[in-house]
């Protein structure tokens, strides 16, 4: 393939940059602070997987800008290892909210490639199929959504973005999802929903991913 030619979809996986005490704070309570960095890795590596899997690009955008000292990376290195070795690109998130960093993202990655797919580190049941079933969508629609069973969304795409289309949304309730489909009706951006998927943010989450046997 000529290298001019656009890139045809990209997935965006946003993560915390591991540091024990500000990730999965949630599980913290059972798991500890160190127990629960480990989740964070394991379940930022399981997601890393699936979407290398897919066959798309894949890029990785970090919260803040990742440690540059030992210190700092020591903890991220299981990450790192893979996703340099693999020769994928990192990005920092940019906004001051959760709706602006996705905005931002997609939006700079339709800038060079036709569809891009934002998936979140805790979500290990976007399986590589869901993924791919995810950039299908965007064929026929602007935005894709893969609604979670906490009344949010595991994954969200676009081919075509609106400024404003992530405005206003409480996020971290369970009315994301709803008012996510709000802005978009009213950005005038055609949307669908994939089937219900879960992410982990509590305990019985974490054992449900354990149940997969997928974590190391």
């Amino acid at each position: 393939m000529p290298q001019s030619s656009p890139c045809s979809a990209v997935f965006l996986q946003f993560a915390k940059w591991p540091e024990a005490g500000r990730v999965k704070t949630r599980l913290m309570p059972e798991l500890g602070a160190a127990g629960a960095l480990e989740a964070h890795v394991q379940l930022t590596l399981a997601v890393l997987d699936n979407l290398c899997t897919t066959g798309y690009p894949v890029e990785v955008w970090w919260d803040r800008e990742p440690g540059s000292e030992p210190g700092e990376r020591s903890e991220a290195l299981p990450i790192l290892e893979e996703i340099e070795g693999a020769g994928l690109a990192q990005g920092v998130q940019q906004g001051g909210d959760l709706g602006a960093r996705m905005y931002n993202g997609l939006s700079e990655a339709l800038s060079e490639c036709d569809r891009a797919v934002i998936v979140g580190s805790d979500c290990p049941s976007v399986d590589p199929d869901y993924a791919r079933k995810a950039i299908a969508c965007l064929a026929d629609h602007d935005v894709v959504l893969g609604p979670s069973d906490d009344g949010g969304y595991v994954l969200i795409g676009a081919s075509r973005v609106i400024a404003g289309m992530l405005e206003g949304i409480e996020w971290g309730t369970p009315k994301v999802l709803e008012q996510t489909s709000e802005r978009l009706d009213k950005a005038g951006l055609s949307y669908c929903l994939l089937e219900p998927r879960w992410d982990v943010d509590e305990p019985e989450d974490w054992q449900r991913f354990l149940g997969m046997g997928v974590a190391g």
